[in-house]
């Protein structure tokens, strides 16, 4: 498959912030680095994106850069120049504005990558459209957006909408919240405090066969801040060592056969459901 190479936009005025985006502390240190440790770990190598004038800022200046070199307004400009540093890669893109961001949001992403898609997205939890700015573009997705840019059109967004892209439910709620203004970061700095693991949601759990051998029960409660059940199955997974690939199994929910990627909700009763061995 296409190596994937990660990209952090950190190329922006933050106009309305009125403070550079990058460099606020959520986390306790800068979220240009918070968003690049999550990020780096995933990818083949990680970039930060940047403007010309901003190569030598003490901030950015301490993290592997790709400088624009597309004269356009906009997070294509980062695009593009990375495309063009590196044509034969995809691109694993993230805003440097995404505080409430986690881990499994980006495995499940890459996860979804099939081949079959000119890139990978989630779905906006307000509009429903794809969400271009934490998102896989493949190298062909980038290739219709330079075209898409040279016919005077620069929205990304607008890009994933026409073409064929593979759209996902939220893995977690809020998880691709952006904070661009004063009261947005006042608030998300509420949130982190009051709910410093997401909001969690409580589950039931049903075992089967090895499952349930390996969990050591049939039935089991949890609360957890995943937002679909792939993700959860992969930590149960880690946690019992099922030795079954998510693809080899089928799930339910409530009572019903269920996409890995279906959302989950508060009371959800999940039952996981091994294949069928012998015969």
């Amino acid at each position: 498959m296409t190596p994937l190479y990660g990209l952090i936009l950190a190329g922006g005025a933050s106009r309305r912030m009125g403070t550079d985006k990058a460099a606020l502390a959520y986390h306790g240190k800068p979220q240009l680095q918070v968003a690049f440790d999550i990020l780096s770990p995933v990818v083949e190598r990680c970039f930060v994106s940047v403007r010309a004038a901003q190569h030598a800022d003490p901030l950015r200046a301490g993290f592997p850069q790709i400088v624009d070199t597309v004269e356009i307004d906009g997070p294509a400009a980062g695009l593009l120049s990375a495309h063009k540093a590196f044509p034969g890669a995809a691109w694993l893109v993230l805003a440097c504005d995404l505080p409430m961001l986690d881990r499994g949001t980006l495995d499940t992403l890459i996860t979804a990558r099939d081949g079959e898609h000119v890139a990978v997205s989630y779905r906006s939890e307000f509009d429903g459209l794809p969400e271009p700015l934490c998102a896989i573009w493949e190298p062909e997705a980038l290739d219709r957006l330079e075209k898409q840019v040279e016919g005077g059109r620069i929205c990304p967004r607008k890009l994933l909408i026409n073409s064929p892209t593979k759209l996902l439910e939220p893995h977690l709620r809020g998880a691709l919240d952006n904070i661009n203004t004063p009261e947005e970061r006042d608030d998300a700095t509420r949130r982190l405090k009051d709910l410093p693991g997401g909001p969690m949601i409580r589950l039931t759990l049903e075992y089967f066969a090895q499952l349930r051998e390996l969990a050591g029960t049939r039935e089991q409660s949890l609360e957890t801040a995943f937002g679909t059940v792939g993700p959860l199955y992969e930590e149960l997974r880690r946690k019992y060592a099922f030795p079954f690939e998510a693809s080899k199994l089928r799930v339910a929910i409530n009572g019903d056969f269920a996409p890995w990627t279906q959302p989950l909700k508060d009371g959800d009763r999940i039952v996981f459901i091994p294949p069928v061995t012998g015969g």
